[in-house]
């Protein structure tokens, strides 16, 4: 994958993440650096952490199935764009403006757990690790302050469409690598 290619991917994915940044930001009203950080902060390491985990999962399958890697990263990364416009009809529970464990770590968890899907396509196509995660992790922290700006400037008015847009974005993304492996595409 190119560095536009991971860069898109990045941005598909962290989506998520701004929409329930969004409704953390409605609940807060008045954010201060604290929130803007606790938010970003949780949201991109566990978006680092678990497709980090569903690459080295994926590379211990990739030598078997080979052949079928990148119809199977279509596959994954077409399931995680239409579950972002499932859970763009999903209302969240935020924990209103607190910023405890117990209710960080569901969010951040919810956000991310595509994100394994995310990590085995990204082993089957042999992209960087490394270069992908830290995009993810950047972009998805620049997109949670900004929803958490958001939501408490404009309210959840954005949620939807960036759920849909990054479903969309993953969707036509896996369409593109398995349109390029079958030749359609240079």
């Amino acid at each position: 994958m190119t560095f536009l290619e991971l860069f898109i991917l990045a941005v598909g994915v962290s989506l998520d993440a701004f929409a329930v940044a969004e409704c953390k930001g409605l609940a807060i009203r008045t954010p201060y650096l604290r929130h803007y950080l606790s938010v970003g902060l949780w949201f991109a390491i566990f978006q680092v952490l678990i497709p980090l985990a569903g690459y080295y999962v994926g590379r211990l399958f990739s030598d078997y199935i080979a052949a079928f890697g990148h119809a199977i990263a279509f596959i994954m990364l077409c399931a995680i764009g239409f579950n972002m416009f499932r859970e763009s009809r999903i209302t969240y529970k935020t924990g209103g403006t607190s910023l405890a464990f117990r209710y960080m770590l569901p969010m951040a968890l919810g956000i991310s757990i595509d994100g394994l899907a995310t990590g085995i396509a990204i082993a089957f196509l042999n992209a960087r690790i490394v270069l992908a995660v830290c995009l993810i992790g950047i972009v998805t922290f620049i997109f949670s302050v900004l929803g958490v700006r958001t939501g408490c400037v404009a309210g959840t008015k954005y949620k939807v469409a960036a759920q849909i847009a990054g479903g969309l974005i993953l969707i036509l993304l896996g369409l593109k690598i398995l349109l390029a492996h079958l030749g359609f595409l240079g």
